[in-house]
């Protein structure tokens, strides 16, 4: 599974880095045929005073790709709901393929 990690408007320390590849192992368990995983962390309203924190992953699976995206106060908070979602749809997937 090749996972990759992007930033947009903002340079992540390696406590988030860490936090979001340790989620992502865990995404194997669920579904072995993963290709690969992008994650997008991005701020949002960059002229506002509020920063909200928008978390984007994308899971290529064969002939499909799976597609959350989640926004709040955190990055964490963020990528935690994005990445429940997705586990959801890693699993509905698997079990249509498997009917």
């Amino acid at each position: 599974m090749n996972v990759q990690i992007q930033t947009v408007h903002f340079d992540a320390d390696s406590k988030l880095i860490d936090h979001v590849n340790k989620k992502l192992q865990k995404l194997s368990t669920f579904y072995d045929r993963i290709i690969s995983v992008d994650v997008f962390l991005k701020l949002d309203n960059l002229a506002h005073q509020v920063k909200d924190k928008i978390a984007e992953i994308r899971v290529r699976i064969p002939r499909q790709d799976l597609f959350v995206k989640h926004e709040s106060k955190s990055f964490e908070e963020s990528f935690d709901l994005a990445f429940d979602s997705l586990v959801n749809q890693v699993k509905k997937q698997k079990e249509k393929k498997f009917q």
